[in-house]
């Protein structure tokens, strides 16, 4: 197996640069994160949001003696963990995590010279150049470790308020001749807790100011702006779906594997093109799902990349999304229902159509379909579930159909729609060479397949939040996305639950057979990303 990265977090900032394969679209979306315009930016899991941001950060910090414009990189993936007795327990903890990371930005800059009493604030209440954790750092951390000891109460009286920090933003801005800051906010709002997203889309907005410009990550169809904020007013909101379309597509996925890859492996993907074209036609430009795929063929031989789509996408891939059933048991229905849907009718009619179209000689084929614009709101709310979890993605609203009806076109995963042929690369060779938009699937406004659906949604409950995450917790990391080696050398030291591991320092990392201190800090760190992933939906 590859040894390739796959995820942003583990990758040093230095390094992002040398990875990043810019294509027109990416190009786009940086220079728009590092505009003044506030932007947010939807993309479903490994499609690369992560990466985007810290590129966007690495060229202003490249460009800072020029422009004086100073990024700010701000995570909010352990938000999944704040269990505290603080009705605003969110918000004060978005609050301290960002003025703390400004902190931090400006002391890696070296602009950090001397106190004052708005470095003070930033550092509530400290002198920021004397200490080397900050009162404010130690109330985020306090937020991020209250699911160890639920309901503990946090004094937050030291966390400024919006309008306190951006007087403090522009009294910095202009004592040490910073242009303005770029806040990068990652992971922002993690789906199914509403009121997280709703807290913190009312927050980016009142931070807009002349000497600060917000960016966020979210993930498409299951985040809720709330009634403050207006997508159209507030900010730009731009998608990140890789066209398969493209003229360059498959070249730029070659890139990104090159960018990693060793000489060997290099000398696979030239030998086995064709093979290798399938994988990346296959994930329909998630990138994270090509460096995993390629990593799980070795050689990339033929055998291996058929039972790589045959196997992947048909179990491992619907793993997330129908796990989400037994986290958010209020969502049951949608997300039953929803794959029972792409199964049993999306997958099977493109099939049909695009078996038809080879027998009449058509140089065609089709992986979208079309949903009514009239359709039961319940349908629309799974289908979105399906795009967050990357099964189908929206591609755009106010499509003509037949009789001049208007809707939504989706595209399914290519992998999804061919991993049940007898020979699914040369399939998605076909398929991914005669794709055309003008051919969908139509479904209209009550279609037979919505009946089950309607008739079950309303009969459920969502559950505590407090309580999911102890069942969460409770899991075996059998769950995690992680190497067998990994999980293996866990469960050899009694790390085998979600929670037990989570907890651990990196001495008891080292306890693991052939990992040293160098070692165990890596792990851990692989361990923990991997953990929060899970947690944040």
């Amino acid at each position: 197996m590859q040894n390739l990265i796959i995820r942003t977090e583990d990758i040093k900032l230095e390094h992002i640069l040398e990875l990043y394969v810019e294509s027109s679209q990416d190009k786009k979306i940086i220079d728009l994160l590092k505009s003044s315009t506030p932007t947010v930016m939807e993309g479903s899991r490994g499609t690369g949001k992560s990466f985007l941001l810290r590129v966007a950060e690495g060229q202003l910090l490249q460009r800072y003696p020029q422009d004086h414009i100073l990024p700010v990189y701000v995570s909010f993936v352990k938000s999944s963990l704040i269990q505290s007795d603080d009705p605003n327990q969110f918000l004060h903890w978005m609050l301290a995590k960002l003025c703390s990371r400004i902190l931090r930005a400006l002391y890696q800059k070296g602009l950090l010279v001397h106190s004052s009493p708005t470095i003070s604030l930033l550092a509530g209440g400290d002198n920021a150049l004397e200490y080397n954790q900050t009162h404010l750092e130690k109330i985020s951390q306090e937020y991020e470790e209250s699911y160890k000891h639920p309901g503990l109460v946090i004094d937050s009286s030291k966390v400024p308020n919006v309008d306190d920090l951006k007087d403090a933003i522009e009294d910095i801005c202009i004592d040490v001749g910073i242009e303005r800051f770029s806040i990068f906010f990652d992971e922002a709002a993690h789906i199914f807790r509403p009121e997280q997203q709703r807290q913190f889309f009312t927050m980016f907005r009142d931070l807009r100011s002349p000497y600060l410009s917000c960016n966020a990550a979210v993930y498409p169809g299951v985040t809720f702006y709330g009634q403050t904020f207006q997508s159209t007013h507030d900010a730009t909101v731009i998608s990140l779906n890789r066209d398969l379309l493209e003229q360059n597509y498959l070249e730029g996925m070659r890139e990104i594997v090159s960018k990693q890859a060793d000489a060997q492996l290099k000398a696979d993907i030239e030998r086995n093109r064709e093979n290798f074209h399938s994988l990346a036609y296959a994930v329909c430009g998630n990138p994270r799902l090509l460096l995993k795929t390629v990593s799980m063929a070795p050689k990339l031989g033929s055998n291996d990349v058929t039972k790589v789509l045959k196997e992947f996408y048909r179990t491992d891939i619907w793993a997330e999304h129908s796990g989400l059933a037994y986290k958010y048991v209020g969502h049951r229905a949608l997300i039953d229902w929803g794959r029972e849907f792409i199964d049993k009718f999306v997958i099977p009619d493109s099939n049909q159509k695009n078996e038809l179209y080879a027998q009449e000689g058509k140089n065609e084929s089709t992986c979208y379909f079309w949903i009514h614009r009239d359709a039961p709101e319940s349908i629309n709310e799974a289908l979105r579930l399906l795009s967050y979890t990357g099964i189908v993605t929206l591609l755009d609203t106010g499509v003509v159909a037949s009789r001049s009806e208007l809707g939504t076109r989706y595209a399914v995963n290519l992998g999804c729609l061919v991993s049940s042929s007898a020979s699914p690369v040369a399939t998605l060779t076909r398929i991914g060479r005669t794709l055309t938009k003008k051919r969908f699937t139509e479904y209209g406004a009550n279609h037979s397949s919505f009946i089950s659906l309607i008739s079950t949604v309303g009969n459920y409950k969502e559950s505590d939040i407090s309580s999911v995450l102890a069942i969460e917790l409770s899991k075996s990391i059998d769950v995690l996305d992680l190497t067998d080696y990994q999980k293996s050398g866990l469960i050899s030291i009694g790390l085998d639950t979600i929670g037990k591991a989570l907890k651990a320092n990196e001495q008891e990392f080292q306890r693991i057979d052939y990992i040293g201190p160098k070692r165990s800090r890596k792990i851990m760190n692989i361990v923990t990303a991997s953990i929060l992933e899970f947690l944040s939906g």
